[in-house]
């Protein structure tokens, strides 16, 4: 498989190396220093492409790659009030898209954890509940993608909250408390407190392997396929 690799930090490199060992080969490496190159004739040599950049080009990468015919996956945070948009775009084009706010197998598994608790805590309003994630320092966004996909599925199963907010939470809302601290890759907490007892769970990434090794298997996944996708579709779950 051939792939584009449309941002090359950290998580970039980190994709590189596992689709390396996977027998794939990265064929365009798009940074902030080359984005001239991101061109449908260089798109177009690909088989997929795989984006991680930041709130302010994801956008037009993401379309980019749509109106060159190469199935994207995506996993900036920090843009998805456009994604609806992409979503018609890639519609419009027959294309093929697919956005995670993160592609860890155990965070997967985690949300369903985190839907099924929340579902079996919305009957019991003496619990408050509340969401914290650390990550390392060079994280632009605040919170994390995967906060946020942690709070709106608490919010969709416990109606007596209206909405999430950062830090000063007013009653009524989901509070989330951001915090970056080097070296973490990414820790979540979902924490039911009452008078009586604690219920929390945990997610803790040890390393980007997690994160990277999932992009490939979405990349795979995509093969001769066309519509729009979530991590759900690629594990099965």
């Amino acid at each position: 498989m051939k792939i584009a690799l449309i941002g090359y930090g950290k998580m970039g490199r980190a994709i590189e190396e596992i689709a390396i060992q996977k027998g794939h080969s990265i064929i365009i490496k798009i940074t902030s220093g080359n984005t001239s190159e991101l061109m449908i004739e260089n798109l177009q040599q690909a088989d997929v492409a795989i984006e991680f950049t930041g709130p302010g080009s994801a956008y037009k990468n993401i379309k980019a790659c749509l109106e060159a015919g190469l199935p994207v996956i995506s996993g900036s945070t920090g843009w998805l009030d456009q994604r609806g948009d992409i979503e018609n775009f890639c519609k419009q084009q027959d294309g093929t898209f697919l956005y995670a706010s993160n592609f860890s197998l155990g965070v997967n598994i985690f949300f369903e954890i985190n839907k099924k608790l929340a579902a079996l805590m919305s009957a019991h309003p003496e619990y408050g509940v509340t969401i914290e994630e650390i990550h390392h320092t060079q994280k632009k966004d605040v919170p994390s993608g995967t906060a946020i996909t942690l709070a709106e599925q608490v919010l969709k199963n416990i109606k007596r909250l209206s909405k999430w907010a950062i830090e000063n939470a007013l009653p009524g809302e989901l509070k989330i408390t951001s915090k970056r601290i080097d070296p973490a890759p990414g820790t979540h907490h979902v924490l039911y407190h009452s008078e009586v007892d604690d219920i929390e769970i945990i997610h803790t990434a040890h390393n980007r392997k997690g994160f990277a090794s999932g992009v490939i298997l979405a990349a795979e996944f995509l093969s001769n396929k066309k519509g729009i996708f979530t991590m759900k579709d690629v594990l099965n779950l």
